[in-house]
């Protein structure tokens, strides 16, 4: 069985019985003049067809005419040189228009040419050897043809498979589909060796009988067992085919009670989270859930086996579902609106008073029925409701809106490009799933593919030493990739294949990723608001490649646009991004032309930073910008207001500092909150009022000691 582009199955059927024929089909339909001919050219379809029938025939004619007509060998060899004339003829036919013009084809000229020559040669030299070397050029033609795909792929078994089924291309199991079309044709390969090298053996002997019963009986039952041998292989592998099954189409059939959705610490601590428990515990949320009129559910949640039964309940339920990384009590008092219920697996310390907790939904004495367990209510990927929440460039907290829809597109690349490498791992994952990337990747895209996923993300480097009892699929941001191989030397993981988007891997921290991983990482370029745009592996150098499904250019201001399927606007996406196309269609990204940046690949806006800061009620004046040492932070001019003197005087600039510094703490992570401080009677500006970046940047040229305490601050 196959899957088409939705993961269902679908028999082989005409499909990839091609590749049993494959070698038949191939010489009916390039060796052999198989051009459709007009009506009116009766003559042309019957040396068609009667070409077919010697082809086929051939040993056998030829051990008629030699053993048992005992034909003289220059009658039949100027037989052969006839029938080639004839079959010249095949070479020219109407054009396609329907014109009278000739079009010339090469495919029945080449084949008169080989029979022309053996003629020949069989004339002059009064020796048969050189009809019977006929059937070693097919097989050597075969081999080339099937053994050149190797090196050019995809391979030729596979371009056949998709001739009948053109789904398969965007199939999320293309690549297994692909890798195991590879290896029939490599057994091909190896048979035409056989095959070729036996035929010239008993071409070059003088027993005719010998040579027509191989040629024209023992090879062909040989392809045909050869072919038997594949159905089965064919069959068994097919049982194993992954089988994709995405969060708005699953069933309670889909995978067997016992087959392991997530795990604990390492896949071989064997604390496992099965089938079985998933359909439970969503049935769980949903009586819960039902319980309450809410519409709209605020979700975080570390643990993430707690997060996909959560989601996958509010899917459900049919209810939108709001995900955010920020939990402390500021930001939570700004999206909590009335009738917004918040869910989490975190304690009451680190969350709003009034959270209801998943864990004890999940753990709780409800014991549903098995109905209910078995129940798995139809989830619209079109008219699901979900919130991501992004910075803006208007200093506001930006809600992304989402659906199933375009998440599930992407996986469905991502499945169809790199899906044998996802297939054969587990997965860890060092990136919060309230994020685009790391939804997508941590729960999305292995729920769907059935590849197990750690319940907790990789929070030290140091966790990855612990990894070398499986092969993983590594899902990680650049940041943390440059912590681990700062203070790692070497890991002994089997195979591993690490992903990492959220910002710019540097070309030396991808290099020595490799070193330490042994995997050079696979980068993925894209947004909250575009998902998945463009990817490379920065040793091939440092152009981005567009998936294949993406459209991009640049724009009149120089920023990239985008249009591709997860983007739901059909005029496309334009980003902050400035870019140079190249002419082979990748490109370069040039930095950002907006405030947004990028801390430890923590994306935060400049401007909602300074809004922040004009909050406090103490500042008239404020300009944010990127500073670089040993790594970006951001820096704080500000001008206080007659309230902020006041209110800081004769106190020492450590203390000012603190105290902005534990504000922005309601509404930011430390790693994104400024390292340095200025305190101005007024910023730096052009005639027209304006703030620029180098002259602010001028105010932070101090000394070493400053810039100490700035370092510290990064660490802490």
């Amino acid at each position: 069985m196959l899957f088409n582009a939705e993961g269902e199955s679908k028999a082989f059927g005409g499909t990839v019985v091609l590749s049993g024929f494959a070698p038949i089909i191939f010489f009916c339909h390039f060796v052999l003049p198989c051009k459709e001919l007009t009506a009116g050219r009766k003559m042309k379809k019957f040396l068609q067809i009667l070409f077919y029938c010697l082809a086929a025939l051939y040993p056998i004619l030829l051990f008629s005419f030699l053993v048992i007509f005992h034909l003289p060998v220059r009658l039949l060899s100027i037989c052969v040189i006839v029938l080639a004339a004839v079959f010249f003829m095949g070479a020219t036919g109407k054009s396609k228009s329907g014109t009278a013009r000739e079009k010339f084809d090469k495919r029945p000229l080449i084949t008169s040419v080989l029979f022309f020559l053996a003629g020949v040669l069989c004339f002059i030299t009064n020796k048969t050897v050189f009809l019977k070397l006929y059937s070693v050029v097919v097989s050597a033609s075969f081999l080339f043809v099937f053994g050149s795909s190797l090196f050019f792929p995809p391979p030729i078994v596979f371009r056949f498979a998709t001739l009948k089924d053109k789904s398969i291309l965007t199939s999320p199991v293309r690549s297994l589909v692909e890798q195991y079309c590879r290896t029939v044709t490599k057994v091909w390969c190896a048979f035409f060796i056989a095959n070729g090298t036996i035929s010239a053996l008993t071409a070059m002997s003088a027993n005719d009988t010998l040579w027509s019963v191989y040629n024209g009986g023992v090879s062909y039952v040989l392809m045909g067992l050869l072919f038997s041998i594949e159905y089965i292989i064919r069959r068994k592998v097919n049982a194993k085919m992954p089988k994709v099954s995405y969060i708005t189409d699953f069933t309670a059939d889909s995978r067997s009670d016992d087959f392991v959705l997530c795990y604990e610490g390492k896949w071989s601590d064997g604390t496992y989270k099965t089938w079985r428990d998933f359909l439970t515990a969503t049935a769980k949320m949903r009586h819960f859930i039902a319980t309450h009129d809410a519409d709209e559910w605020i979700l975080h949640c570390e643990d993430y086996w707690y997060f996909l039964v959560a989601f996958v309940s509010l899917l459900q339920c049919k209810k939108a579902a709001l995900l955010t990384q920020n939990i402390s009590s500021a930001f939570l008092g700004e999206i909590k609106t009335d009738g917004r219920l918040f869910l989490t697996d975190q304690t009451a310390s680190n969350s709003s008073d009034d959270s209801i907790s998943i864990a004890d939904i999940i753990e709780g004495d409800y014991v549903p029925s098995e109905a209910e367990i078995r129940d798995t209510p139809a989830i619209d990927s079109d008219a699901t409701r979900i919130v991501m929440y992004t910075s803006g460039s208007t200093g506001k907290p930006k809600a992304v809106r989402q659906r199933m829809t375009e998440f599930q597109k992407d996986n469905a690349f991502i499945l169809q490009k790199w899906g044998a490498e996802f297939f054969s791992r587990k997965l860890v994952t060092t990136v919060s799933q309230h994020h685009i990337y790391g939804f997508l990747f941590g729960i999305s895209l292995p729920f769907a593919a059935g590849v197990p996923f750690r319940r907790t993300r990789i929070e030290f480097p140091e966790e990855f030493e612990t990894l070398s009892d499986e092969s993983y699929m590594i899902i990680a941001v650049p940041a943390f990739l440059k912590r681990t191989v700062d203070i790692v030397d070497n890991l002994s993981l089997k195979n591993p294949w690490i992903f990492t988007s959220g910002g710019v891997l540097l070309p030396e921290v991808a290099k020595r990723t490799n070193e330490v991983f042994g995997f050079w990482p696979v980068e993925v370029y894209g947004s909250t608001e575009t998902s998945g745009i463009a990817y490379r592996q920065s040793k091939n150098g440092l152009e981005w490649t567009a998936f294949d499904n993406a459209k991009v250019w640049r724009g009149d201001d120089g920023c990239l646009r985008i249009i591709s399927p997860y983007i739901k606007d059909p005029a496309g996406f334009a980003t902050a991004d400035l870019v140079e196309i190249l002419d082979d269609g990748r490109f370069l990204l040039k930095g950002r032309a907006d405030s947004i940046v990028k801390i430890e690949e923590k994306r935060i806006s400049m401007t909602e930073v300074e809004n922040r800061l004009l909050q406090t009620g103490l500042v008239s004046d404020v300009k944010v910008i990127a500073l670089e040492d040993r790594r970006q932070y951001l820096a704080a001019a500000l001008v206080l207001n007659e309230a902020g003197k006041a209110h800081f005087a004769g106190k020492k600039k450590f203390l000012v500092n603190q105290y902005f510094h534990d504000f922005l703490m309601q509404f930011f992570e430390n790693v994104v909150i400024p390292k340095r401080w200025r305190y101005l009677d007024a910023l730096p500006t052009d005639t027209q009022g304006k703030k620029h970046k180098e002259d602010i940047k001028a105010l932070f040229e101090t000394t070493d000691e400053e810039k100490n305490s700035a370092k510290q601050g990064e660490n802490e």
